[in-house]
């Protein structure tokens, strides 16, 4: 697999750390646990959509782009993300956001991702839940081509094809990490939105030959639509990869039943998950994905569903800062302790 074929600019730093969780495993009794640790790729505070930026950008770039366009949830680390990259590159940043969760907090509206999207000089737009995004994207792009600019437009989560290719790098990434290590890696979990990471790890995964078993754990879509999302870009990757025997339909699995009442929306699971890896490992994941993604997984290991001699590695995507929007969740705003 060789992904130097493809245009790429830095924004993060890579490779990201492997790190054990010696706590959480012994509280949980086995498998043996471990993170990759996405939070840490660098660009304005870290995520997974750092990765795909940075073949998102390059071709923005080389299509000479002077304004970037995305969209995503009130509280999208992906929209943070994008707009800390448009700054690096010297671009102007629209961003359309919409209303997932009815939440009319003030924090959460206007705080953690929010303030930083305005922070980096994103221009911010609100559009009501429902809304058809991508014609949202399309209008706004007509609209500053009439005005003599050239806008580029990311789709949601950064998946794409071209954005995919970030993950399917992680891939080679991470099994080289395992290797150095000695470590073998029987389970790579993470939480699965937008489809363009799990697509990617699958690509990824499927190039390289690996037999590590992904699983999503889904924040948004039913199991059946979420697969289906996943493994129809994961199949538009690999042939823009130029795979030629594309990828297995068995290779797309997600689990989907820790979404709760919807995106964006808290459940039990999520709360206990930060609050146990806050408080076991020094770790912030955040409540929208990583989060319902490790809740997940800790379900599934008090349901026996791996060996305790297996090494489950946790791919966490960060967005820690959307926590800020969430105070009330976790019964922590205006406590003093």
């Amino acid at each position: 697999m060789d992904l130097s074929l493809f245009p790429r600019i830095q924004l993060g730093h890579f490779p990201t750390p492997l790190e054990p969780m010696p706590n959480l495993t012994a509280m949980l009794g086995g498998p043996r646990l471990w993170i990759k640790r996405d939070d840490c790729t660098g660009l304005s505070s870290g995520g997974n959509k750092t990765r795909k930026l940075e073949f998102l950008m390059a071709e923005a770039v080389a299509l000479r782009a002077n304004v970037v366009i995305t969209q995503g949830a009130t509280q999208s680390n992906h929209a943070r993300q994008t707009a800390a990259a448009a700054t690096k590159l010297g671009m102007k940043c629209h961003i359309l956001l919409e209303d997932r969760t009815g939440s009319t907090d003030p924090d959460y509206t206007d705080n953690g991702n929010v303030l930083l999207d305005r922070l980096h000089g994103a221009t911010v737009e609100h559009r009501p839940g429902g809304s058809n995004m991508q014609q949202e994207m399309e209008i706004l792009a007509d609209r500053l081509k009439g005005e003599g600019m050239r806008p580029y437009v990311i789709a949601g989560g950064g998946s794409t094809p071209v954005g995919a290719l970030g993950y399917a790098n992680a891939a080679k990434e991470l099994i080289a990490q395992a290797s150095s290590q000695g470590l073998k890696i029987d389970h790579l979990v993470h939480a699965t939105g937008s489809a363009g990471t799990q697509a990617g790890l699958v690509a990824g995964l499927h190039a390289m030959n690996s037999d590590i078993q992904l699983l999503g754990i889904g924040v948004r879509a039913p199991q059946e639509k979420q697969e289906t999302m996943v493994y129809d870009l994961a199949c538009r990757t690999a042939e823009y990869m130029r795979m030629p025997a594309g990828v297995p339909r068995e290779t797309v699995i997600a689990n989907c039943d820790y979404v709760g009442a919807g995106y964006g929306l808290p459940t039990p699971g999520m709360l206990e998950a930060v609050e146990l890896l806050a408080r076991t490992e020094g770790l912030l994941l955040d409540p929208v994905y990583s989060g319902k993604g490790m809740a997940g997984l800790i379900d599934l290991i008090r349901k026996g569903r791996f060996k305790s001699t297996d090494n489950v590695v946790f791919l966490h995507t960060g967005g820690s800062v959307a926590l800020f929007g969430y105070g009330q969740a976790f019964g922590l705003k205006g406590v003093q302790r």
